[in-house]
């Protein structure tokens, strides 16, 4: 689960926002919040147009992490891109929330929904002719190590921790 204790950076997206993106990043992101911030927040409507939006929000933060390894932004974004989706597609919600943050060897992931599917995210070993299924399968490919939990709430957290690679190092501290 994400620490409490770091700086963080929490930006709300809009439904107006994803219409008119990317002319509405300006308004809703800092221009100095992403190497400031070790983590972030963003909250999205639950829209197939959000997960573009929430991956151009995830290269801005990277960028001001200097992480720019082009292995460890791709995994990153795939594994955010199969969250996010997963999180639209199979919950009653009508936002979802992704959170990310890095720590010494790993960058760290999160999408909570608010729930309301029967379903348990589960990772599902489809047959070649299907063309749905594999999401999970690819998150689990490409972590460290991965997970998921239910709230007594019904909604659901789905994280993964993928490794930073070798020549990708901490910002220096001020």
């Amino acid at each position: 689960m994400l620490p409490t204790t770091m700086h963080s950076a929490e930006v709300t997206v809009a439904v107006r926002h994803i219409a008119n993106w990317p002319r509405e990043r300006s308004e809703i992101v800092p221009a100095d919040c992403w190497s400031s911030a070790p983590r972030v927040v963003f909250r999205l409507p639950a829209l197939r147009r959000a997960v573009p939006v929430c991956r151009s929000l995830v290269r801005a933060w990277l960028d001001g992490q200097h992480i720019h390894d082009d292995d460890t932004r791709y995994l990153m974004l795939l594994v955010l891109s199969e969250l996010c989706t997963n999180a639209i597609q199979y919950s009653a919600g009508t936002r979802f929330t992704c959170r990310i943050w890095r720590s010494k060897d790993l960058l760290h992931i999160e999408v909570h929904d608010r729930g309301g599917s029967a379903s348990v995210p589960r990772v599902r070993h489809p047959g070649g002719e299907q063309e749905h299924g594999r999401g999970l399968e690819l998150v689990a490919l490409s972590s460290a190590c991965w997970g998921r939990s239910i709230e007594a709430d019904s909604g659901c957290t789905v994280w993964a921790a993928l490794p930073l690679a070798a020549g990708v190092h901490r910002p220096m501290t001020p």
